[in-house]
């Protein structure tokens, strides 16, 4: 039954995304929020299919923690998945990811118009000064930066090198870093394609203000965290 689950959302996933590619293609010609907001409301459906037909739901515990004013969230990276559903959390934010992925049939094309900093992973210093441009670009349309620490997907129980990109970032720019601990892997496996019922947990926790201290210190910071919350919410297994 799961299997079929899984082919269903994948059919309707696909169906879905085809039939509003050209709309994305048309938002070129709209403003950088107004097509992040086409970006978004495929995000709700891909979301609803989700819970919909897999039963795969989220929750969100320390709302209150989220800013006024735009932040770099610096997220936990187990899945796929919270790349989507923080768009439906925080307002409206550019991705740091790598360029890659703009080489991937449609989703490639979408990124591309979805406004994110896309970097040369293969080399840090052009990486870095990507960030550091691009994301003074994004600070000054009134968008947040989305950065996953640890530059990859982990699985539950892994820890990876926490990088101070986000750190650099939030002192160049002046904005807070506000950390956030999620267990999708335990629902949305690496590399799996199934996907699992059950609710995911986003954790936002005290944001790290961007004069804490050096950027090691507030790398350090934000990796004690998160990981801290992530003993928490990984004691949860699939049944």
């Amino acid at each position: 039954m799961l299997l079929i689950k899984n082919l269903l959302f994948w059919l309707c996933f696909c169906v879905f995304t085809i039939a509003i590619f050209p709309i994305i293609l048309l938002s070129i010609f709209l403003p950088a929020h107004q097509r992040l907001n086409i970006g978004i409301f495929w995000v709700k459906v891909v979301s609803s299919l989700l819970k919909n037909i897999i039963g795969l739901d989220y929750q969100v515990v320390g709302e209150e923690n989220i800013p006024n004013e735009p932040a770099i969230i610096c997220c936990k990276h187990q899945s796929a998945y919270e790349t989507l559903i923080l768009h439906l959390i925080f307002p409206h934010q550019a991705n740091i990811l790598k360029r890659e992925l703009f080489y991937l049939p449609i989703l490639g094309q979408g990124l591309m118009l979805m406004n994110p900093i896309a970097i040369n992973r293969k080399s840090r210093t052009k990486a870095t000064k990507q960030i550091l441009e691009q994301g003074k670009k994004r600070k000054d349309k009134g968008f947040w930066i989305t950065i996953f620490p640890e530059g990859t997907r982990m699985k539950p129980g892994e820890k990876g090198k926490y990088k101070t990109g986000a750190a650099r970032l939030a002192q160049n720019l002046q904005m807070n870093m506000v950390p956030v601990a999620v267990n999708s892997g335990t629902y949305w496996p690496k590399n799996s394609f199934l996907k699992y019922p059950g609710t995911v947990k986003f954790v936002i926790l005290p944001q790290i203000a961007w004069d804490f201290g050096s950027v090691e210190e507030m790398t350090k910071q934000c990796e004690q965290q998160i990981e801290t919350e992530q003993e928490k919410i990984e004691q949860i297994v699939i049944a």
